[in-house]
């Protein structure tokens, strides 16, 4: 007979009933990071609607909107020439009657190695396009881990990375999360960064070239059409199910949509 508890994560008491919107930093607006912001739209009216505080979002990328992001990306022709956070998030608060705000600079420390204290937030979402960027998020999150004393203390990480068919996304807690005592569950109340787990793995797996594509049939050559959206429905239904159920058993997956495949990971 086997009487192995089943390991669980408990979403964070906070993300369940907040007195404020909760506040997440969106790093990354183009392929994948344009579709999750739309994602976020959804989830945030939805989440108001059920009595929820909702989302405040703030969204970084430094990158112009060139002719190569039209059709792939969430961008309009007249668009062409602005920065892609400005034009996305202009037209989520537009549609939404939100707040939310765009940032046109990467998502970085300044020279004294200090993070603005604007860009501190409960929950961060990469959708960078290279090792480097990721990397040097988890940086950043290590070092302002210990810094508990603001409203928005960073909580957890969810990550989304892929290669031209592939990708994966991963959830991680920023320090640990209180878990609740169960006899029914395992708690667990750390989540490692993907950069500590699959950190090899993800080196293997992204693209040696990220130089920018000049047309979007060259951009299609380096990632196939629908692995954004595929990964952004599923990542952020990830998300949903945190702040739904107020609890996983799984904290990401691994997704092949050339042979429509998907790999669970569980909390281990």
């Amino acid at each position: 007979m086997n009487t192995e508890k089943l390991k669980v994560h408990f979403t964070d008491n906070y993300l369940i009933s907040p007195t404020n919107p909760i506040s997440v930093n969106l790093i990354g607006a183009g392929g994948t990071g344009s579709k999750v912001l739309t994602a976020l739209m959804e989830m945030n009216h939805s989440l108001i609607e059920l009595g929820h505080a909702g989302l405040q979002i703030r969204l970084w990328d430094d990158d112009i909107v060139t002719n190569a992001n039209l059709g792939r990306q969430r961008f309009a022709e007249c668009e062409t020439g602005l920065y892609k956070s400005v034009a996305l998030i202009n037209r989520a608060n537009r549609f939404s009657g939100t707040n939310w705000k765009a940032e046109t600079i990467k998502f970085e420390m300044d020279s004294l190695r200090r993070l603005p204290e604007y860009a501190q937030a409960t929950i961060y979402i990469t959708c960078v396009d290279n090792v480097k960027a990721r990397f040097g998020v988890a940086e950043i999150l290590k070092e302002i881990s210990n810094s508990r004393n603001y409203r928005d203390t960073p909580k957890y990480w969810l990550d989304f990375g892929n290669s031209q068919h592939t990708g994966q996304v991963l959830l991680s807690t920023i320090g640990a999360i209180k878990q609740p005592d169960s006899e029914k569950y395992e708690t667990v109340s750390s989540l490692p960064f993907v950069t500590v787990e699959f950190g090899e793995l993800l080196k293997q797996s992204e693209q040696s070239d990220d130089t920018p594509s000049c047309s979007l049939a060259e951009a299609l050559e380096k990632q196939d059409l629908f692995i954004n959206s595929s990964l952004t429905q599923m990542g952020c239904s990830l998300l949903w199910s945190l702040f739904r159920k107020g609890m996983t058993p799984y904290r990401g997956f691994f997704h092949n949509l050339k042979d429509f495949s998907t790999q669970p990971i569980k909390v281990a």
